[in-house]
């Protein structure tokens, strides 16, 4: 009985000793990884691959389509179409914006179909630094991993890769391989209303197409405009990009 009683301080010693180093791994290898990604452009995310196999699966050729440009490259016009569709607060907010949030659960509440509240920043960890899925787990990665992004990275770094890496197609990944495909020309040279389109799909843009839009792109395309001039006429997108 001493023996084990003896024993029993030292296994839980070497147990916090274990959880510590884990921690300190952790901890030091992510932190470098996003450090290393603020200089480095990520070369490919697991959504890449994942939808890759999946092509493969349906009988289809392999296809990652990407082509990266620099955040002083990428129209305006695309980057205020982005924040003025996807995230409001973009500028304003540090990784979360809970008044989205408590907006989409009270509608999630009432039934009502919405995409959720997750700002492009929370997207950008998702999509670099994560696999797709709806766990808790990895909704707490996704948090720690936004955290990290609005720490080291910047507005403008994130903007860059969430525009760089996101889903516009099938098989098409980022700004310029979308424009290409779509409208023939480059990530640069975007009109507003290209923009707002290119915008409107990201919801599904498996299904949708800016080269085909719908009629409700077509609505989803004139609110991110008006959005736009909404934001332009409080000063919010004003000499911030």
């Amino acid at each position: 009985m001493k023996s084990r009683k003896g024993n029993s301080p030292s296994i839980l010693k070497k147990l916090k000793k274990f959880v510590l180093k884990t921690l300190l791994w952790f901890f030091g290898i992510t932190i470098a990884w996003v450090l290393f990604y603020k200089f480095i452009n990520p070369p490919i995310t697991y959504l890449m691959v994942e939808r890759g196999f999946e092509r493969k699966f349906d009988g289809k050729p392999w296809k990652i389509e990407k082509s990266w440009v620099e955040y002083k490259d990428l129209s305006l016009n695309l980057k205020k179409a982005a924040i003025a569709g996807e995230d409001a607060r973009f500028l304003s907010h540090h990784g979360f914006d809970f008044v989205a949030m408590e907006k989409a659960y009270e509608k999630n509440q009432k039934g009502k179909k919405i995409r959720g509240g997750s700002t492009i920043s929370q997207q950008t960890a998702k999509n670099v630094f994560l696999w797709p899925g709806r766990s808790y787990i990895r909704k707490g990665f996704e948090a720690y991993f936004t955290f990290l992004i609005e720490l080291f990275w910047g507005k403008q770094r994130i903007l860059e890769v969430y525009l760089n890496v996101i889903e516009m197609g099938d098989g098409v990944y980022g700004a310029e391989s979308a424009c290409q495909n779509y409208f023939h020309h480059s990530a640069h040279s975007l009109t507003k209303g290209e923009a707002a389109l290119l915008i409107a799909v990201l919801p599904n843009p498996l299904k949708w197409s800016p080269a085909k839009p719908t009629a409700y792109i077509y609505h989803r395309q004139y609110l991110i405009l008006r959005n736009i001039r909404n934001l332009e006429r409080l000063g919010i997108l004003k000499d911030r990009l």
